[in-house]
């Protein structure tokens, strides 16, 4: 795999986002501002576009210079965070032109330690983590294990939806929902969806 898969990729998340477009907006409305629908789809619309007109082979540059495109396509809280996982995945791959299995299970690692640092969220916060970090630990021991990038990357978008589901179970730390207290517990966390829907993306890139 080279760039061209992360092109790939990259297409194939801006097109879920497109498509639950609206289905992001009614969750967030519900906790948020409602907004999160048109910063995602606007923000790996960005991410792809500039992944698409990158020059060159590092694989690292092309998602550094994705993230920093989506930051600034979308300088709002979430977008910036989704902005930081890329880039923190560029400097983590920086260098790479081949990528292995392990690569892409190191990006998605990557990715969500640079959300998680820039967010000051932990696991069990009912983020955006809570939907990603089930699905990297379950992409990370398929690959561990040997199996196709299909296999780990079907594994690992259930092992995110599971994780989303999860989420009316927690109560709210961060933002407008933590201001519910108990009453946030019963609702789904829209940054784990969003989570959820990168897995899925990422399950049908590795389709033929």
């Amino acid at each position: 795999m080279n760039n061209q898969y992360l092109i790939k990729l990259l297409k194939s998340l801006m097109q879920i986002m497109l498509e639950n477009k609206d289905h992001l907006i009614d969750l967030d409305s519900v906790v948020g501002d409602g907004d999160l629908g048109l910063t995602m789809s606007d923000g790996f619309s960005a991410a792809y576009k500039a992944a698409e007109g990158f020059v060159g082979d590092d694989a690292g540059k092309l998602l550094y210079g994705s993230g920093k495109a989506m930051s600034i396509a979308v300088p709002s809280t979430m977008g910036t965070l989704m902005a930081s996982g890329f880039m923190n995945a560029g400097k983590v791959l920086k260098g790479k032109t081949e990528l292995q299995n392990e690569d892409i299970a190191q990006l998605f690692q990557a990715y969500m330690d640079g959300v998680a640092n820039l967010g000051k969220a932990k696991i069990g916060d009912k983020t955006f983590l809570d939907g990603m970090s089930p699905a990297v630990e379950a992409l990370k021991a398929s690959v561990q294990a040997g199996e196709t990038l299909a296999q780990a990357a079907k594994k690992a978008a259930l092992a995110a939806e599971e994780g989303f589901q999860k989420t009316a179970t927690m109560i709210a730390v961060h933002g407008r929902a933590a201001t519910r207290g108990e009453n946030s517990r019963s609702l789904l966390d829209p940054g784990a969806a969003v989570a959820m829907l990168m897995m899925q993306a990422f399950a049908k890139s590795t389709q033929k």
